[in-house]
């Protein structure tokens, strides 16, 4: 794995984290875009942990020139690892093809399960070929009653629903105004994508009550 990370000590914290996982290894730290692209050339690392904020190309901007590569880089597997909440660049990074998307800071089970899911879903497709039932749990999608996971309610969006979702898991937990700031919805839209997910029994609530008024309702991953 190639880390990449404008701070010194961030990085060599992030590269202790990735040594403490089973199965994943350093390859190399660098703390600019252009020494990423050079690395990824010259290493073709499986998987890239890459900030967006770096002090000459952006995070967002080296994922694109690597997916236009015709080299190492347009296969391989990144981790975008900041802390940059903007939902334009979640957005960008999922439509770039990062397969996760960690906002610092974090603790070290929180990158160590992103890790684990990034090498899971990547090993699913070492074969040639692969029924629809591997590409499904490649894509992370994980039906309880044959209907397709990313089905929403009429109005509602699956994309959208992916990252109100991200924004839960990333957080821990959130009120629908917190997760509609992050994704770029009002608050009951955002409520709405919410409550979905409560439905579906992704999602679980409690009551938060403050000295006056209704209680704000906090939604965290079951």
């Amino acid at each position: 794995m190639l880390v990449v990370d404008d701070d010194f000590m961030v990085a060599r914290i992030h590269a202790r984290f990735v040594e403490r996982t089973e199965g994943f290894e350093v390859a190399g730290v660098v703390h600019t875009g252009a020494a990423a692209l050079e690395q990824v050339a010259e290493l073709a690392p499986d998987l890239l942990l890459l900030d967006v904020h770096l002090p000459d190309l952006g995070g967002l901007e080296v994922l694109a020139r690597l997916r236009a590569s015709e080299g190492p880089g347009a296969e391989v597997a990144v981790v975008m690892v900041t802390a940059e909440r903007g939902a334009d660049a979640v957005r960008a990074a999922r439509h770039g093809g990062a397969l996760q998307y960690l906002v610092k800071p974090f603790e070290y089970d929180d990158l160590a399960a992103r890790l684990r899911e990034v090498a899971r879903a990547v090993g699913l497709l070492d074969a040639e070929e692969a029924d629809q039932h591997t590409i499904d749990r490649a894509f992370g999608r994980t039906p309880s009653s044959g209907a397709p996971a990313a089905s929403v309610p009429k109005g509602l969006s699956p994309e959208t629903a992916d990252l109100v979702l991200a924004v839960v898991t990333e957080r821990g937990e959130v009120s629908a105004s917190e997760a509609g700031e992050v994704v770029g919805l009002a608050r009951v839209t955002a409520r709405r994508y919410l409550e979905h997910y409560v439905t579906l029994g992704r999602l679980g609530v409690r009551l938060q009550y403050g000295s006056a008024g209704r209680p704000e309702r906090r939604y965290r991953v079951r």
